[in-house]
């Protein structure tokens, strides 16, 4: 086989990939179920057709054949009266007439046999749709729950396309949740030991110092005042006491 051959066949092997997996089913058996109701119409047109021209001849054969009665009549009324050569003219129109009666009534023989293998055509091939229709209702009945049951057992098992789309989203997010939590907990620890620097431009470790300093002091004064208070108050008890 050629390059160019060999082209050819990868090519339409894609192609009919493709096209398989953009086929509907059920759109491919109402496109066949319209198209052999088209024809089914068409046959019913050419037998409509073909019973108009059959009609058609019958009605010149009928008006030939009343001319024949007439020419007939006319024969013998011009021999009645002695014209011998008027009635074989007469008659010589009446045999040409004869003649055309005659390949009318073969063409009408011939339309009605055509007419009568139409008519078993279409029967034939109405008592064909109706049984394409049931079947192919059957077909797209199980194409669709076949189609639905294929996609609740890849929503369930999770190997669809768009489940797999799904699952890396929330896979992405579950990774994506866990770092911004491991960071919280990292700045937590490092505020709590103090290791994170203050850019607030507020005060440093040496004035936080010193502020715990003046904390302190305060307390122990405030301490030593309510310990200097709480002797008085004993002190002046045992007095009263006295």
């Amino acid at each position: 086989m050629s390059l160019f051959g060999r082209m050819n066949t990868i090519l339409q092997s894609k192609m009919n990939r493709v096209l398989d997996k953009a086929e509907d089913p059920n759109e491919t058996l109402d496109y066949s179920y319209e198209r052999q109701l088209q024809l089914l119409q068409d046959v019913k047109r050419s037998l409509a057709d073909l019973v108009t021209s059959k009609r058609r001849l019958q009605l010149q054969s009928d008006q030939l054949q009343g001319n024949l009665s007439k020419l007939d009549d006319q024969a013998r009324q011009a021999l009645s009266q002695g014209n011998e050569q008027l009635a074989r003219t007469a008659l010589e129109r009446k045999a040409a007439l004869e003649q055309q009666v005659n390949s009318l009534g073969t063409q009408v023989t011939q339309l009605e046999q055509q007419q009568q293998k139409l008519t078993d055509a279409e029967q034939r091939l109405q008592t064909k749709i109706e049984s394409f229709r049931s079947q192919k209702e059957s077909m797209k009945a199980q194409y669709t729950a076949s189609q639905a049951q294929v996609k609740i057992s890849e929503a369930a098992t999770g190997i669809s396309e768009e489940m797999a789309d799904v699952g890396l989203a929330i896979q992405r997010a579950q990774d994506k949740t866990e770092q911004m939590q491991a960071r919280a907990q990292a700045l937590d620890e490092l505020e709590s030991s103090g290791a994170l620097p203050d850019y607030s431009g507020g005060e440093n470790d040496i004035d936080q110092q010193l502020n715990q300093l003046e904390v302190q002091g305060n307390v122990d004064k405030q301490l030593a005042a309510m310990k200097t208070q709480l002797g008085q108050s004993e002190q002046k008890s045992l007095e009263d006491q006295q």
